[in-house]
């Protein structure tokens, strides 16, 4: 096996709530990450050279500060590999939308290295790893829907309903750190148990940095504002991206073709496995 195409699924934030602030600036948190079926691919084929090669470079981005490079040259310094790898990345998830694509990239990447370069590191190995290119990098390596705490580190598997999402991007790129500064942001939700979390259900799930990205975000409310007509409807991470739940397919067609006004519109459907561990039979 020389080439591998594989799947970096995105994720939503079901909820999100931010428990306080540690010393170091970092915040902690309590979320649902859900696993849903809209991808980028990424297509790694194996060198014996050393090389990490990027063949399709992100406009603003150095190779160097890319996501998926940087996983590649961790997991070759971590394991002492000699080979090298051609990374080719077909990007359908938009950048800064909150679907945490540039964290699953690195997963894929990680995870589709482990199994080109014969590496058998296992997932808590790799999870390890990932955490080093970001907090989100984990539930990705894991490949399930989980409940998070820690800065979003600390897993546990949660098998959740899998509906059809309705995902607006409104166009607009969210600054993380400034949502995370804003003194208006919510930093003391009180702490809950997962099982508290899944017995509320989604009727009761809200996202702590809303209120601050809608006032700094006009786009983003607009399209909150307006997806919450025809369902419940929440931000992913700190957005740009929003999103609802419908029970069917062909209801959340309609919602995202009339969503056009608003920015892209996607339909994804909700899922526990991901399909880039489908992929591999991990």
């Amino acid at each position: 096996m020389s080439t591998l195409t594989l799947p970096a699924p995105a994720k939503l934030n079901r909820l999100l709530h931010i428990t306080g602030r540690r010393p170091d600036g970092y915040h902690t948190l309590q979320t649902l990450f859900q696993i849903i079926d809209l991808c980028d691919q990424l297509t790694l084929t194996a060198r014996d050279d050393g090389v990490i090669q990027l063949v399709n470079r992100i406009s603003g981005v150095a190779d160097d500060d890319n996501l998926i490079v940087r996983a590649a040259k961790l997991l070759q310094q971590a394991s002492g590999t000699r080979q090298g790898v051609t990374l080719a990345l077909e990007k359908k998830l938009p950048m800064g939308g909150g679907l945490g694509g540039g964290s699953s990239d690195a997963a894929t990447t990680l995870v589709g290295l482990n199994t080109l370069w014969q590496l058998a590191f296992s997932l808590d190995e790799l999870a390890t790893l990932g955490l080093q290119l970001g907090a989100d990098v984990p539930v990705f390596v894991h490949g399930h829907s989980a409940w998070a705490e820690g800065v979003g580190e600390q897993l546990t598997s949660a098998t959740l309903d899998t509906p059809w999402f309705v995902i607006i991007h409104p166009g607009v790129s969210v600054s993380t750190p400034a949502v995370f500064q804003d003194p208006q942001l919510t930093r003391d939700s009180r702490p809950i148990t997962m099982a508290r979390a899944l017995q509320g259900g989604a009727s009761e799930w809200r996202n702590d940095c809303e209120t601050v990205v809608k006032q700094r975000y006009p786009a983003i409310a607009e399209a909150l504002d307006w997806l919450s007509q025809h369902a419940p409807s929440r931000l992913t991470g700190t957005g740009a991206c929003v999103f609802a739940a419908f029970n069917n397919a062909q209801t959340a067609h309609t919602v995202a073709k009339a969503a056009a006004p608003y920015g892209s519109a996607w339909v994804a459907r909700g899922l526990n496995t991901s399909p880039l561990h489908d992929a591999l039979g991990c």
